[in-house]
């Protein structure tokens, strides 16, 4: 069993393949974290101790004993106004405004498959007999009327644990969520190191890594959505631990709205994690009866280094988060018109880029922004999902049409949590807008952001957007998201502390719809590029575009920090001009190709303006995309360096059986009379001969993981090598 509970003992152990996580109800009812990490062998209740510590208070029910302090004890759930001072996970205010309660165990159950959470994406498990299991912890405070149900679940194959809260109101009277957190690690001891993936617009995902000293760390967003500055995935790594070695723990949120996360070196020097919802705008009522759900966290431990708790969270994603029939199915090639033309297109233009797509061999043209309404730029039209027909020279299904004639797909750009104040729906619902009574809204992109905390507006750009799919035949669907939200005032809502939390809900109901509706539809998230990439989004989109910067050099970092908690293929990846257009680089079609190779890949470029060379250039490409496409929607990914501080920058790709495996490097700075550069692969297996597809040459795997492959010195910057391997089997 995955989930056992010791009657006598009073203890919850949770088994993964791996790992072991541990709890307690201890004398006084309270819930005390004991264990997470290698596999363990029965009980770690010695672990906690007790000792009277000045300034750390004792609950009354402690008696005369002051060494029983929450101050100071792990905690699975800790909560305001028990004397703890440390970060809680709850914090409530009732009808009197009295902040906190005191939870304890109330019942408890466990169940064979993996729990759901209602209006929210969460991880789940197809296999139900021999997979996943769940466990439902009731904790109660009947002063304050409050019931916190704890869910747990168990995917034993890929080591994973997830954790989610149901803050309910029983027993009459109001009480108020300030914070709601989803998953509270306490660690009695430890050296740790907390690693973030901070940026901005266009440079989204930097790794960074920080001593945790006696203070909290904290970071997150307040933006609406999970954000280009910190995406909601951090590791808690022991201070030593490399790719390869050593204790680290994940947490990834499957939301996609503000959140915080927090690591925090108490006085005693205990480290507590922390991920949940974020506090700003967060002040949810709750009447007898209601709920509030805190999103779930997917939580995992690898005492083998960084490498192998990223394959637990991507495998996990990949596996038990993207749904529907694209899960496991090779993504179209795609040509998108938005850095061919942008805005300035009509139809014979499109026809013409259809014709290129098919005569390169792509699979999809995507007509990007600026198809509907009125819109000639990005002051006007968001919210009027009808077809500009004037400009397109005609309905939109005749375009449609030609695309599906010559053997391809036709995506689409939407952006429907959006408005302008220059558009129909504006004028007629101006209460549809996010906006402050009395106050000028706060622009972004000279757009505004629609209330899709209330149904009926969510309903109203719901049928607009789906009358456009299913009258056009669209196979794809970009959905792009291109500001943050700021004015916080719904009309319709009679308390405002809710309006960022229902938002969320309305986007997702949003999503379950088309899901529902057109189940053979691709989504692709975007939020200015990958503002929103988180797992809640890729629960409906099953690839997001990873960054609006397509320079292939910052895309290596940017898809380096990515590659720590989700999979390859649902990386948005293309191919863009030289010099490009964000930042004037210039880089060669090999290695541009080649770096967009380690996503979804796709072109983001006027292929018109190619002369026949470089076309004959991409259509090899992309054959060759094709070729190995197998190996990186399935493969295991390798980071073989840093992108930050490496002189080559070298990644890989190797099949479950190890018999395939693809390898790739660019150079990231060139002197004279340089050294030889060496890449060292990774997963081969030991002891065997592989052939290089390149040269033909065989090669012995001990050599290539312990030396590496010398990569021979060519003149020029970003220059890239690619190997192809097959074990040559006896």
């Amino acid at each position: 069993m995955s989930i056992l509970f010791d009657e006598k003992a009073r203890s919850f152990t949770l088994h993964t393949k791996n790992t072991t996580y541990q709890m307690m109800v201890d004398q006084h009812d309270r819930l005390l974290h004991l264990y997470y990490g290698p596999t363990l062998q029965g009980g770690a209740k010695y672990l906690v101790t007790y000792q009277d510590r000045g300034f750390s208070a004792n609950p009354y029910d402690a008696g005369e004993d002051r060494t029983y302090s929450l101050d100071a004890l792990p905690q699975e759930y800790p909560t305001t106004g028990t004397g703890d001072f440390r970060s809680p996970a709850l914090t409530i205010v009732d009808e009197r405004g009295v902040m906190g309660c005191d939870l304890k165990y109330k019942s408890h159950s466990i169940t064979k498959g993996k729990y759901a959470l209602c209006g929210l994406p969460a991880v789940y498990d197809k296999d139900k007999e021999a997979g996943s299991r769940s466990l439902l912890i009731t904790l109660s405070d009947p002063a304050v009327g409050v019931e916190v149900d704890l869910f747990y679940a168990v995917l034993p194959k890929t080591d994973v644990i997830t954790r989610s809260a149901v803050i309910r109101k029983v027993g009459g009277g109001r009480i108020t969520v300030e914070k709601a957190l989803s998953a509270s690690l306490d660690f009695v001891t430890g050296d740790f190191d907390l690693i973030t993936f901070h940026g901005r617009h266009g440079m989204e995902r930097n790794f960074d890594r920080q001593r945790v000293i006696n203070r909290e760390i904290r970071i997150g967003s307040r933006r609406g959505a999970s954000s280009h500055q910190y995406n909601p995935l951090a590791i808690l790594a022991e201070h030593d631990t490399t790719e390869t070695a050593g204790g680290c723990y994940g947490l990834s949120f499957v939301y996609s709205g503000g959140f915080v996360c927090s690591a925090e070196k108490d006085q005693f020097d205990q480290i507590r994690f922390q991920m949940g919802l974020a506090e700003y705008g967060l002040s949810y009522p709750l009447a007898d009866g209601e709920e509030l759900v805190a999103p779930e966290v997917i939580m995992s431990y690898s005492a083998a280094g960084l490498r192998q708790l990223s394959w637990n969270l991507s495998e996990t994603i990949r596996d038990h988060v993207i749904r529907g029939p694209w899960q496991h199915k090779i993504r179209p090639v795609l040509l998108n018109s938005w850095e061919a033309f942008y805005m300035d297109f009509d139809g014979e233009k499109l026809r013409h880029l259809a014709d290129e797509a098919k005569d390169l061999g792509m699979d999809m043209l995507v007509l990007d922004d600026g198809w509907f309404g009125h819109r000639q730029d990005d002051s006007s039209s968001l919210g009027d999902w009808f077809v500009w027909e004037e400009k397109l020279g005609g309905p939109l299904r005749s375009l449609v049409d030609y695309v599906h004639e010559k053997g391809l797909l036709f995506g689409l750009w939407f952006e429907p949590e959006m408005v302008s104040e220059d558009s129909r729906l504006y004028q007629e619902h101006p209460d549809y807008a996010l906006t402050i009574p009395g106050r000028k809204p706060v622009r972004g992109r000279y757009q505004l952001v629609l209330d899709f905390s209330r149904k009926e507006v969510v309903d109203a750009i719901y049928e607009q957007v789906s009358t456009v799919i299913r009258e056009n035949a669209v196979d794809y669907v970009k959905w792009d998201y291109n500001r943050s939200i700021i004015d916080v005032f719904s009309c319709e809502s009679p308390c405002q502390g809710k309006v960022l939390y229902d938002y969320i809900l309305g986007l997702y109901d949003f999503l379950e719809r088309l899901h529902r509706d057109f189940p053979e539809l691709l989504i692709e998230g975007c939020s200015g590029g990958g503002g929103r990439f988180d797992a809640g989004m890729l629960y409906y989109t099953p690839q997001i575009w990873c960054s609006d910067n397509t320079d292939a050099i910052d895309r290596l970092k940017i898809q380096y920090g990515t590659s720590f908690g989700y999979p390859a293929m649902s990386m948005g990846a293309h191919v863009s001009v030289s010099p490009n257009e964000q930042c004037g680089r210039e880089v060669s079609l090999k290695t541009r190709s080649l770096v967009a190779m380690a996503g979804t890949y796709g072109y983001e470029l006027d292929p018109g303006c190619m002369g026949e060379e470089e076309k004959e250039q991409v259509r090899q490409e992309i054959r060759h995309q094709k070729e190995v496409a197998p190996l990186i929607l399935e493969g295991r990914y390798y980071r073989l360096s840093d992108p930050f501080t490496a002189n080559v920058t070298a990644w890989g790709f190797v099949s479950g059986d190890q018999s395939q495996a693809l390898f790739c490097g660019v150079v990231m700075d060139v002197h004279c009379n340089m050294p030889t550069n060496y890449v060292r692969f990774a997963g081969l297996t030991p002891h065997v001969l592989y052939r290089n597809e390149g040269d033909g040459r065989v090669y012995p795997s001990d050599a290539l993981m312990a030396v590496g492959m010398p990569l021979a010195f060519e003149p020029g910057e970003y220059k890239s090598y690619e190997w192809k391997l097959t074990r040559v089997d006896n």
